[in-house]
């Protein structure tokens, strides 16, 4: 038995010859960003303040310091190293007031002019 063990793990390192599941590392599960849903977007308003829009949705992920009145909400989720889920939204304000809002999700009713409802496109996962 043992003498079967050693050559298969000198195998594994070559990429050429397949590897058993069994032998394969374990991948965790991995959230990045902001996890926005449709309940925290249906209770944004035009014609909130920043600091109402960052109680509703939390701080932003990315701010950049030469576009001050844009905020972008990242959120991806990586399941076993595959890439499930991923989510833009942009938050685009008028001096301290909430303009409109572009990305994948959208209110259901009544919500935030200029909104997109484009379906979020998943890029491959890199291995």
């Amino acid at each position: 038995m043992r003498n079967f063990l050693l050559p298969l793990l000198f195998l594994t390192g070559c990429s050429s010859v397949p590897i058993p599941s069994f032998l394969t590392p374990y991948k965790i599960d991995i959230q990045q960003g902001n996890f926005v849903d449709q309940e925290m977007v249906a209770k944004l308003k035009p014609g909130m303040t920043k600091s109402q829009a960052r109680f509703v949705l939390g701080t932003p992920l990315v701010t950049d310091v030469f576009h001050q009145n844009r905020w972008d909400y990242v959120y991806r989720y990586q399941k076993a190293g595959v890439l499930t889920e991923y989510r833009k939204i942009a938050l685009i304000f008028e001096g301290d007031t909430l303009l409109r809002m572009e990305g994948d999700i959208v209110p259901a009713t009544g919500g935030v002019a200029g909104t997109t409802d484009a379906k979020p496109e998943i890029p491959k996962a890199q291995p």
